[in-house]
């Protein structure tokens, strides 16, 4: 063979092994829940940045576990005081902690909601315990939302997602949904994080005229909704007056959609 075909031929050789190794990282399989949930819990941090915003002065850890390098948002904070600071409402005790955000997750899983929040778990790091979460890369919040009056074209998908949201905030208190931590991706697809100022020992619900319609299976859901399961899934993360608390307001929740349901004639507020 003469040296330019033999030249040819290694270099078509050399394309054709950058190309299979292309194709098979594209190909690759996307990580199940309980992979991301393994990586958040054992993969190495190899960098880490404060994000700058956030009264709970959150961190974005860049991990890796040698095959797969992801971002993860973490959250350390655990502050308490005797007092609301929010007192006009009746509130009894204010707690600002990332158990929390991991408690929030484990009873949106049991709820079915879990694919509209990024998978938590407890870890630790640099000596502090927190929550840390899978890093999703979003187009804008709900405060850009608003400022910038974007609408999506299926009103109706967006809707649905939003009512979703509104339900699971009722039914931990959280006190805290502000327009940065509501999330979208570019197709519209809703994200809400951080449930740090959540969980109040405190069985009344805040705002239950904002809910006016309710997802049909997360309807049936609540209803559905044990002690037994939510002790498995939320403890430690929990204590049992704060799952007292969390079941009065599931009572109360399940009462006022029953009433519109009742009251609503031959258009169901369930969808």
């Amino acid at each position: 063979m003469s040296r330019c075909p033999r030249l040819l031929a290694v270099a078509t050789l050399l394309l054709s092994a950058i190309f299979a190794g292309l194709v098979g990282a594209a190909e690759s399989p996307a990580l199940t829940t309980e992979q991301i949930r393994e990586f958040l819990l054992t993969a190495e941090v190899v960098a880490a940045e404060p994000i700058g915003r956030g009264v709970t002065h959150p961190w974005r850890l860049t991990l890796s576990d040698g095959k797969v390098t992801h971002d993860a948002a973490f959250h350390s904070v655990n502050e308490s005081s005797p007092l609301s600071p929010n007192s006009q409402r009746g509130e009894p005790t204010f707690i600002d902690s990332s158990r929390y955000n991991v408690a929030a997750y484990r009873l949106a899983e049991i709820l079915g909601l879990d694919d509209m929040m990024p998978v938590t778990v407890a870890r630790e790091w640099r000596g502090m315990a927190g929550a840390i979460s899978w890093w999703i890369d979003t187009a804008w919040d709900e405060g850009t939302r608003l400022s910038e009056h974007r609408w999506p074209d299926d009103m109706r998908t967006w809707s649905d997602q939003m009512y979703r949201m509104l339900v699971f905030a009722e039914l931990v208190h959280d006190t805290d949904r502000n327009l940065g931590n509501t999330l979208y991706t570019a197709d519209w697809k809703l994200w809400m994080i951080d449930f740090s100022r959540s969980f109040l020992v405190w069985g009344g619900l805040r705002q239950p005229e904002n809910i006016t319609r309710c997802d049909r299976a997360l309807f049936a859901e609540l209803q559905q909704l044990t002690r037994a399961e939510v002790e498995r899934k939320t403890r430690p993360f929990l204590t049992l007056a704060e799952i007292d608390a969390l079941f009065e307001r599931r009572d109360r929740l399940v009462d006022h959609i029953e009433k519109l349901i009742a009251g609503a004639g031959g258009l169901s507020p369930l969808y």
